[in-house]
């Protein structure tokens, strides 16, 4: 199945329409919950942003149960923190219940951590196929073609057996808890959102598929539901 891509005139265009989406897919969503894993990165930052400035009252957040995608192992004050992001940006202005936040607690010892978010992703997310699927997967690209926390030097996390594994930054060494390629994969929707000229290039040898991209853990997601690329006309800039 061939993804969806969305591109937009700039990252502000990108935002606001994918919050837009955001709220649509939550709305027509059956039932009482909805399970969204966020990303970290720039492009989410300014979406974080945009709802609380456009969208506290149109969105369903009673419905959302947040988690995340990945996590650096840091304190929640942490600028690193993606958990802390959100919560500086979002969570504090639409007073959501803590029971909606499910975050990966960055301060813990990473060994007992990855197991303790697995096992409440195993426990609140509904499965399918033995597996949780999430409604929404947030996902961004690095420029070395990761995402999530699974990078190039560590694809074994695409097939792994667990839910949530430890992952390594290979520049710094630095700890992460991230989701893992079955559970990314098993998602209802997965979306990618990039901008920024940086992305131009692994965007486009994912999108076709050329000889190094399976090199990229980004191309590894096909997920068995939908798969949305949302971008900018500089990240994206496409050649067909």
């Amino acid at each position: 199945m061939k993804p969806n891509i969305h591109i937009f005139k700039t990252p502000e265009d990108l935002a606001n329409s994918f919050a837009l989406q955001l709220i649509s897919w939550v709305n027509e969503t059956v039932g009482d919950t909805f399970h969204l894993a966020l990303s970290g990165g720039k492009t989410p930052s300014l979406l974080f942003s945009i709802f609380a400035e456009k969208y506290l009252h149109e969105a369903p957040w009673h419905k959302i149960h947040f988690w995340w995608g990945d996590e650096r192992m840091v304190a929640p004050n942490d600028p690193e923190s993606n958990f802390g992001v959100v919560n500086k940006l979002l969570f504090w202005k639409i007073g959501v219940s803590q029971d909606q936040i499910h975050r990966i607690n960055g301060e813990a010892d990473p060994t007992e951590e990855v197991k303790r978010y697995g096992l409440e992703i195993k426990t609140l997310v509904p499965l399918m196929g033995n597996w949780p699927a999430f409604d929404l997967i947030m996902l961004g690209l690095g420029d070395d073609g990761h995402t999530a926390s699974i990078f190039p030097e560590q694809m074994e996390l695409l097939e792994s057996d667990e839910i949530t594994e430890i992952a390594f930054q290979p520049g710094t060494g630095q700890k992460r808890i991230t989701l893992t390629g079955k559970v990314l994969n098993n998602a209802k929707r997965v979306a990618f959102l990039i901008s920024g000229a940086s992305k131009a290039k692994i965007f486009n040898e994912i999108i076709h598929n050329s000889e190094n991209s399976s090199a990229y853990p980004a191309w590894h997601i096909h997920p068995v539901g939908e798969l949305h690329w949302f971008g900018d006309k500089a990240g994206m800039n496409l050649n067909i």
